[in-house]
């Protein structure tokens, strides 16, 4: 393990503890009790949203991937962000690695997860403008605009740097640095890397295609309000849906300035007791909140990891008609 994972983990956990010291542990311990069997309901409301977040990649690759075979390269996308000490893109790394070893080019697999990443946070700006509205245009307390445009912004500066690098050149680079990488690992992928910068380009240069895919994008974001209500409800706080919608948007773009930080550890919870202020949520109930998307992270997270494993293992050949 790199020593700036290492840091980034201590850095997570360190802020954790702090903000569980400062809050009633015992209320937060017994609010998760208190849920009984209604804190797994989350977890179950999580699958349609991570289906059709896998969904988004398809109409991005060249090749015909089933459903089936996007959604358990998303899960494993998904479990690999959240559980393993790596920053929130090593995810798509592996990715990309399950996909090459299924017979894509390595240069395709790279270039749609880089368009799929900037389509995926074009569609989170969107969904986070949505809680913005609904959180300025109702009724909210003082100092409310400026954290609710703060996260927009946040949003808006990773989906700009992150298309614009790839429209300006910084594809070259990653080419580059790619290469070299893999020259001295064991990765276990080789390939023709020439051509990135150009197959990035012109995927966006077909709208037909960013559009299929920022739909499902987006759907998975509205999804996640489903998620956010039970969450809410399974800790008996009776949530009306224009507070669950506003707390999932903002929730999730505090979480996405946490990037570098395995999990987002310590971002997230610090993200979930300034937001549930605005709607007066209490701190043990708003860490409870986020500790209960904790348990749903790590339900599904090591299945999928098991997954990756057993996905590896077997190793077929080609992807075409995969199910």
């Amino acid at each position: 393990m790199r020593r700036s994972a290492v840091v980034a983990i201590v850095v997570g956990l360190a802020l954790v503890a702090a903000l569980l010291a400062f809050n009633d542990v015992g209320r937060i311990v017994a609010l998760l009790v208190g849920t009984g069997w209604a804190i797994l309901v989350p977890t179950v409301l999580h699958l349609p949203q991570t289906f059709l977040s896998g969904l988004g990649w398809g109409p991005l690759l060249k090749e015909r991937c089933s459903a089936g075979l996007l959604y358990r390269w998303r899960w494993v996308r998904e479990s690999v962000n959240t559980l393993l000490p790596v920053a929130q893109v090593g995810g798509d790394v592996v990715r990309v690695r399950l996909a090459v070893q299924r017979g894509m080019a390595l240069s395709e697999a790279i270039a749609a997860s880089l368009v799929d990443i900037s389509v995926e946070l074009v569609g989170q700006l969107l969904f986070t403008l949505l809680g913005v509205g609904l959180l300025v245009w109702g009724p909210h307390g003082e100092g409310t605009t400026a954290i609710a445009w703060a996260a927009a912004g946040a949003v808006a500066v990773f989906a700009g740097l992150m298309i614009a690098g790839q429209r300006l050149g910084a594809v070259r680079l990653i080419e580059r640095g790619i290469t070299r990488w893999s020259s001295h690992t064991d990765w276990g992928v080789r390939g023709d890397l020439s051509g990135l910068h150009d197959a990035v380009a012109a995927l966006y240069r077909q709208p037909r295609r960013l559009l299929g895919s920022g739909l499902f994008h987006l759907g998975s974001w509205l999804a996640g309000i489903v998620e956010t209500y039970a969450a809410l409800w399974a800790l008996g706080l009776a949530p009306t849906w224009r507070e669950a919608t506003v707390i999932e948007a903002l929730g999730q773009a505090v979480r996405a300035c946490g990037f570098l930080i395995p999990g987002a550890l310590g971002v997230q919870e610090g993200g979930m007791l300034l937001i549930g202020a605005l709607f007066g949520i209490g701190g043990p109930q708003a860490l409870a909140l986020s500790l209960v998307r904790r348990v749903r992270e790590l339900v599904l997270g090591l299945p999928g990891l098991a997954l990756w494993h057993r996905m590896e293992t077997r190793r077929p050949a080609v992807v075409r008609g995969t199910t």
